[in-house]
């Protein structure tokens, strides 16, 4: 089931900031009215893909920031084993320099709450609890808006890396709608024309 218009599901859980900074009461509500937020999901530390995409949202960091929007990732690994990654450099496939934050959600449910856990638990023929799948999170993205609400989700398979600058675009679409009031066309970016309903019921083109 899709989250877009509904309220982002909340949680509380340990996280490391700055890279360095192990905290057990993080929340996505600290941004409520405040910030937009990119909040993605990817499946475990020390791995390949991985690496490559928690460094490319830290490459982009300055963009978000620039829009007043948050970066917070999140696997369903410990926050030890975060802090451990965190201070590999990136040559040797660490994430040493990531600076936002990495939740840790070890019980599992925030990636099931978000739709993005691959497998859940289940009893089996003998009674026994067992995993229906590997257990960790696709690689799923969510915007937030700064009511709460999930404006947009992504969710890939875990071979398949994302890009970054479309949740750039994404964010800069969203921001251009409310501000606006206009909606953003096919492969429109900040700068391009948007479109905006006329009273005889057809769309038209106007330059922003």
């Amino acid at each position: 089931m899709s989250l877009v218009g509904k309220k982002a599901p909340v949680f509380t859980a340990s996280v490391v900031l700055n890279g360095r900074d192990i905290v057990s009461d993080f929340s996505l509500e600290q941004y409520r009215g405040k910030k937009y937020v990119v909040f993605f999901f990817y499946p475990k530390d020390f791995t390949f893909v991985c690496p490559t995409e928690l460094h490319a949202f830290q490459e982009a960091l300055k963009e978000f920031e620039k829009r007043n929007c948050a970066v917070v990732a999140c696997s369903t690994d410990t926050e030890q084993s975060h802090w451990g990654w965190l201070q590999m450099d990136k040559h040797q496939g660490g994430i040493k320099g990531i600076t936002y934050p990495v939740v840790a959600d070890t019980t599992k449910t925030i990636s099931s709450n978000y739709g993005v856990l691959a497998g859940e638990y289940k009893f089996n023929g003998t009674g026994e609890l067992a995993a229906t799948g590997s257990m960790v999170a696709y690689r799923g993205l969510f915007l937030i808006d700064k009511n709460g609400i999930v404006r947009h989700e992504l969710i890939n398979d875990m071979p398949l890396g994302r890009n970054v600058d479309e949740a750039l675009r994404m964010v800069d679409a969203l921001q251009f709608n409310e501000e606006n009031g206009e909606v953003c066309p096919a492969n429109w970016t900040k700068g391009k024309k948007a479109m905006k309903a006329t009273h005889e019921g057809v769309a038209e083109y106007l330059t922003k």
